[in-house]
């Protein structure tokens, strides 16, 4: 099959969160596969391609092609899509204009796609466009579109004054297409366009549905629901593998005596005491409340009573502020790192006995995945693709779960996984039963072909 893969983020040449690491993955599985895929992206500052033609420029990465759109206006900024002062205003426009330019840029190579996929608000235009323009052109007669919601919180709404920024009529501006409470809401408009709509997990996929999750589009995505399936994100073991990682202080495959180098290392350089028998909790994270700060900033003085931490990660200010009052009071427990450190992630990984995700709502999660293959057991509140992916140790699972998302809870929780902790033979006889666990790309990306299969012999 020919696929135009689209998104606004490729790992490794720009990345903000996960979107960007399936978009340099999936992509990469489907092509070894033995199908011809090309990845669109934005050209976007600092990315360096290959070749150099009018309205785009190529770059060859791991046997794809990929097609950075050109301009120099919209994309050559120090952000993708926000600075610390705000978004840009002008992203409808920067967007629908890079939706716009795949489409035409697909025609310049040649390229027929039986499948165009989209991914979240800033392609969910490509769907659009392909049947307002293209409605009539034999180049695209059989081509079918796939819109994948990695976050529905993230919808690109917009004021009703940049509708004419579009370049379609205002018939579109109403409730059955891209009209949202007097707005303009770019994501409905892909799931209204789109011949199917995916999402990165199944339980998250029923989840959206729901009053609960469904962030005001619960209603437009029932009505699709036949349209619309859950499937689970994979991760990348080339990237994500502590037998190959060379950001870790020590590679282990099955070794656990290796993996305490790694905890023994990070607890030095953190300026944590050295001390295997001390429960080590890890967090890499955006740290807002939908990753669970709310609850976790009132519990972590509990826990520090008997265990260490490390968080990495930024986000909300009022979490900051709170993170690091706890950290001056407890310096030799909790080590705090706002921003963002590649190698430090992959350290924390390889040096923490357990790992947190006490999410209020979790689309996918890719930390808990990471995690098993690193040895650290995961702590999660059953959400989303946490729900798919972790079950309760109590039940002969993989993780310790939350029974209610509230402080107390949180807190029953540490001192459970405190208690067992002092278990070394069964603690230990979970991780390595955690670390076989197979959650690569192959398996997702087979699911994609499937659907993008059947969309092709309707």
């Amino acid at each position: 099959m020919r696929i135009a893969f689209c998104s606004s983020e490729v790992y490794p040449f720009a990345k903000t969160g996960g979107l960007a690491d399936v978009s340099g993955s999936l992509p990469l599985s489907l092509a070894a596969l033995g199908h011809q895929v090309k990845i669109f992206m934005p050209w976007y500052k600092g990315i360096e391609p290959e070749k150099h033609f009018d309205d785009f420029a190529t770059r060859e990465y791991q046997g794809i092609e990929v097609i950075f759109i050109k301009n120099e206006h919209f994309f050559k900024r120090d952000y993708l899509y926000t600075t610390d002062k705000g978004d840009y205003p002008d992203n409808l426009e920067r967007f629908s204009f890079f939706s716009r330019q795949i489409l035409k840029v697909l025609k310049e190579l040649n390229f027929s796609p039986d499948i165009i996929h989209n991914n979240d608000w800033q392609t969910s235009l490509v769907s659009m466009y392909l049947k307002i323009f293209y409605n009539d052109d034999d180049f695209f007669q059989d081509t079918k579109t796939i819109l994948t919601i990695h976050n529905l919180v993230f919808q690109g709404i917009f004021n009703k004054k940049d509708f004419e920024h579009l370049g379609i009529s205002w018939d579109y501006f109403n409730m059955h297409y891209l009209e949202f409470y007097g707005k303009i809401n770019l994501l409905k408009g892909g799931i209204i366009f789109s011949d199917a709509i995916t999402t990165v997990s199944p339980t998250y996929a029923r989840q959206i549905q729901t009053n609960e999750f469904g962030c005001g589009l619960e209603g437009v995505l029932t009505e699709k629901k036949d349209r619309l399936k859950g499937i689970l994100n994979g991760i990348n073991y080339k990237i994500w593998n502590p037998k190959e990682d060379d950001f870790i202080y020590k590679k282990y495959a099955k070794s656990l005596k290796a993996k305490l180098k790694n905890k023994f290392n990070l607890q030095k350089e953190m300026k944590l005491a050295q001390d295997k028998d001390i429960l080590l909790f890890g967090m890499v994270s955006r740290l807002t409340e939908q990753k669970g700060l709310d609850i976790l900033t009132e519990s972590i003085e509990e826990m520090l009573k008997k265990s260490q931490l490390i968080i990495l990660g930024t986000g909300d200010l009022k979490y900051h502020k709170k993170l690091r009052k706890i950290q001056k009071n407890n310096k030799e427990r909790f080590s705090l790192h706002i921003g963002f450190d590649e190698a430090l992630a992959h350290k924390i990984y390889a040096a923490s006995d357990v790992f947190l995700l006490p999410s209020r709502f979790e689309p996918c999660g890719l930390s808990q995945l990471i995690s098993f293959k690193y040895g650290a057991i995961p702590l999660v509140n059953l959400t989303g693709g946490l729900v798919d992916t972790v079950s309760d140790l109590s039940k002969s699972g993989s993780g310790f779960t939350l029974k209610k998302y509230n402080r107390n809870s949180l807190i029953k929780l540490f001192k459970r996984a405190q208690r067992l902790f002092k278990d070394k033979k069964k603690w230990n006889s979970i991780v390595k039963a955690n670390m076989k666990k197979d959650f690569s790309w192959k398996k997702a990306a087979k699911q994609y072909l499937n659907l993008y299969q059947d969309l092709s012999n309707e």
